[in-house]
């Protein structure tokens, strides 16, 4: 006990102001995207425009694909230029976004604005996780994640809910919300650091610009020596990593799991199960609760005693709850079976990101946080499509048993993976 307290007690402070406005603006941004997302799209072009749930899941996959694409680009830009221009770009484009979904109703400017609200929140996961985890250090990676997640999750969870109260008869007023929202979004990003880098590495880095450029050939254009910097910056990246094959196939799998159920739940929840707004408002906070309550105290147990149970029963747990979903038809029960998913949950995020971010050198956070949140977002890019021709083609129970299946590969996958074994899994 006393060493516990000893270990809590040396963890570095995490709410500074600048891991404060990024929480802030993840929130903010998640909110927006989370009402978008769950309860207005969905049901909007299903029942308004009448089209397919596979095209749904298209347009679901675009926004996901946009967001996907950058990842990578953007922790490079973070490692180089820092985070107010990074973020203050991916927030513009994400009012410009919610702007054309208030401006334009026909289907093609609907899924442009997808597009951009995928580009436009794709700097978010890379400068928050390589911010938080710059601030916080190496020693408390759990609980950083949960208290990440526990943001995310609070703007995703309260956007859906929220923003039914402010749709009637038309959406006029749930869009001068989001409008608002993204606005503020945009005066808080201002406030953030232009430069993640201390005087000392700057200097570093002037240094070894200085070498690089002394050693270019006169000949060389910019487009080139930038795509050779790239190149350069990415090789070295791969070379500081210590992962086993089966890392890169275990992060699509997670999100993919995730990503099958995006364009139905919502689809599943008012059509099949024929839940009232306030009654499905009432499922999305039973989940959400309950992972949010888990996630920090989670994120403590995971600093102190590694990730591999965690992990693990949260797999399980989750694989178990999504198979027999569909196959249980008493509100009770499935209200039971979405509070036990939000408690697989809640023992798998903070777990998995903090065995994610155990085998990522710290001089390079940016770049391979990038890198690997592109291939877990490919999950959310496939996962989509694929959920959207399976209910379409086999009826609602298949993207849950999908869902279930993959997470039950996954837990098998990473039984597999060795990453720094002492520090990942005690």
């Amino acid at each position: 006990m006393n060493k516990l307290k000893q270990f809590w007690l040396n963890q570095k402070p995490f709410f500074t102001p600048f891991v404060v406005l990024l929480l802030l603006i993840m929130f903010i941004v998640e909110f927006v995207k989370g009402a978008i997302l769950v309860s207005i799209l969905p049901i909007y072009m299903k029942s308004v425009l009448g089209i397919s749930t596979f095209v749904i899941g298209w347009t679901m996959a675009l926004q996901y694909l946009g967001d996907n694409l950058f990842r990578s680009p953007v922790g490079w830009l973070i490692d180089k230029v820092g985070y107010r221009a990074v973020m203050l770009t991916g927030v513009l484009l994400t009012f410009a976004s919610v702007v054309i979904m208030v401006t334009f109703s026909h289907t093609f400017w609907i899924i442009v604005a997808c597009t951009l609200l995928g580009i436009g929140t794709s700097p978010l996961w890379p400068c928050v996780i390589t911010g938080a985890t710059e601030s916080v250090g190496e020693q408390a990676t759990g609980t950083t994640m949960s208290i990440i997640y526990l943001s995310w999750l609070s703007g995703v969870g309260l956007g859906p809910v929220v923003i039914n109260f402010f749709i009637g008869e038309t959406y006029t007023g749930a869009f001068r919300l989001l409008v608002l929202l993204t606005a503020v979004c945009v005066a808080v990003t201002f406030f953030l650091p232009s430069r993640r880098r201390d005087e000392a590495n700057m200097k570093t880095v002037l240094h070894e610009l200085k070498d690089k450029r002394a050693r270019q050939q006169p000949q060389e254009s910019l487009w080139t020596r930038q795509a050779r910097k790239i190149r350069q910056y990415m090789g070295e990246v791969s070379r500081s990593l210590n992962v086993s094959w089966a890392f890169y196939p275990a992060l699509f799998a997670q999100t993919f799991a995730l990503g099958l159920l995006t364009p139905v739940l919502t689809l599943y929840a008012r059509t099949v199960l024929n839940l009232t707004p306030s009654q499905y408002s009432m499922f999305l906070i039973a989940g959400g609760a309950i992972t949010v309550l888990f996630l920090i105290p989670v994120g403590k147990l995971v600093d102190r005693w590694g990730t591999r149970w965690f992990i693990n029963i949260g797999l399980l747990l989750s694989s178990f709850t999504l198979l027999t979903f569909t196959f249980v038809s008493s509100i009770y029960f499935v209200l039971a079976l979405v509070t036990l998913l939000g408690i697989g949950y809640a023992l798998i995020i903070p777990s998995w990101n903090a065995l994610i971010a155990s085998v990522i050198p710290k001089e390079k956070r940016g770049a391979i946080w990038g890198f690997f949140l592109t291939i877990e977002g490919s999950g959310n890019v496939i996962g989509p499509i694929i959920s959207g021709k399976l209910w379409d083609s086999f009826g609602h129970q298949a993207p849950f048993v999908t869902s279930g299946l993959v997470l039950a590969a996954l837990f098998v996958l990473q039984l597999f993976i060795f990453v720094n074994r002492k520090v990942m899994v005690r």
